[in-house]
């Protein structure tokens, strides 16, 4: 039955559970919920060492397993999809990139003890104002997250669940935060171990690689959008693939298929930390994903809330915009970084269009003479041009020669 899809098992040995297939987390019963808590909540002397079970992974398979259940998975998809027309992938995620940004930054690092507060977090992402009261590390992980999220966003239609995206992301998250540099995208060749825990993660590089590679192969098979993400949030930070930054790459991977796919992302707004650590710590030791289960539906309608707010705000996308967003991207990009005055830019601008359609050009050319006329210091970022870049072609820029 569990083959065929229609029953569901969580846990192992005796915390061993099956449910059907379709079952919600609503229908689980209080007592069950707060036994798997009481039972991790333990003293580590009352709780029985583990290790890495490889049929956790294994076990599952995509489009037949389900962790959310089939009644869930659609009632999300209801909820969280944005377009109902076929746009691009990443548009709404681009139209909000401001504030995602920032929520997902501030968030993703809190969960991991950072004590910036959302404005601070605010202020250094805007202007890189830095708080003189903070660890430089935590400076350094909340501008890994806006350099992680900005890559997902621009690369939308790129971006997978395959071992260069996640390796990447894992690069950019750990950037200047590990004692090995080298060891930033690369699977670990050591063991580690998992503080306030009893369990013991895999330390053989071999089977780590391997249970790597089916783990996204998995991640990657996996048809439903929300089963996809919550399937990595739960079995990445499980492998610990990285030497560290573990769970801070799976709640950004967890992400992928909603900016792939026009859904309102996930930025675990209000999330409490003691709940995910718990949530996190039942997958390690009893692997039992209810308690993260509850928690990832309650975070996801939170952040859809906010996004739907905001979205109506914005109006609908620009399609022209939309259609030659690389080539606006491209060509901005190009006069910042040769520093153009205004009539070099419209010399360059006009040669670049020439290439586009001649019904396009002029549309075009305006498009792009707005978009520089409208650059300041709080969007030049999603052209990924340096501060010292645009901060030296904008001063030119202004003298208008």
């Amino acid at each position: 039955m569990i083959r065929e899809g229609q029953v569901r098992k969580e846990g192992k040995g005796k915390s061993t559970r099956y449910f059907p297939a379709d079952f919600e987390p609503a229908n689980e019963t209080s007592q069950v919920y707060e036994s798997v808590k009481e039972r991790i909540s333990r003293p580590l002397s009352k709780r029985p060492p583990v290790s890495y079970q490889r049929s956790f992974l294994t076990s599952y398979e995509p489009n037949r397993t389900s962790y959310l259940g089939g009644t869930l998975t659609k009632h999300l998809r209801d909820m969280g999809q944005i377009a109902t027309t076929d746009l691009p992938a990443g548009t709404y995620a681009r139209q909000i990139l401001d504030r995602l940004l920032i929520d997902l930054s501030w968030n993703s690092s809190r969960l991991e003890g950072n004590t910036y507060s959302l404005l601070e977090t605010e202020q250094l992402l805007a202007d890189g104002a830095h708080s003189d009261e903070r660890d430089p590390l935590e400076t350094q992980m909340i501008l890994n997250h806006k350099g992680a999220i900005e890559f997902l966003v621009e690369g939308a239609d790129e971006i997978g669940f395959n071992p260069l995206t996640i390796r990447n992301l894992h690069a950019l998250l750990s950037e200047n935060l590990l004692p090995d540099p080298a060891a930033s995208g690369r699977l670990r060749a050591h063991a580690v171990g998992i503080s306030g825990s009893v369990f013991y993660p895999l330390n053989d590089p071999h089977q780590i690689k391997e249970l790597f590679s089916i783990l996204v192969g998995k991640a990657d098979a996996i048809e439903d959008p929300f089963e996809q993400s919550f399937f990595v949030l739960v079995q990445l930070p499980y492998l610990q693939p990285f030497s560290d930054v573990n769970k801070r790459v799976s709640r950004l991977a967890a992400n992928i298929p909603f900016i792939r796919g026009n859904f309102s992302p996930l930025s675990f707004i209000d999330v409490d930390r003691q709940d995910y650590v718990e949530a996190v710590l039942a997958i390690y030791e009893l692997n039992d994903v209810s308690l993260l289960r509850t928690l990832f539906v309650e975070a996801y309608e939170r952040s859809l809330a906010r996004y739907t707010s905001i979205r109506e705000t914005l109006g609908e996308p620009d399609q022209f915009r939309l259609q030659w967003r690389q080539e606006i991207k491209t060509v901005v990009s190009e006069i910042i970084r040769q520093q153009l005055s205004r009539p070099q830019a419209i010399e360059h601008l006009r040669d670049f269009a020439k290439s586009l359609p001649p019904e396009h050009q002029k549309h075009f050319i305006d498009t792009v003479e707005l978009e520089l006329t409208s650059l300041h210091e709080g969007n030049f970022a999603r052209y990924r041009v340096r501060p010292s870049e645009f901060e030296q072609w904008q001063q030119g820029w202004k003298r208008k020669t």
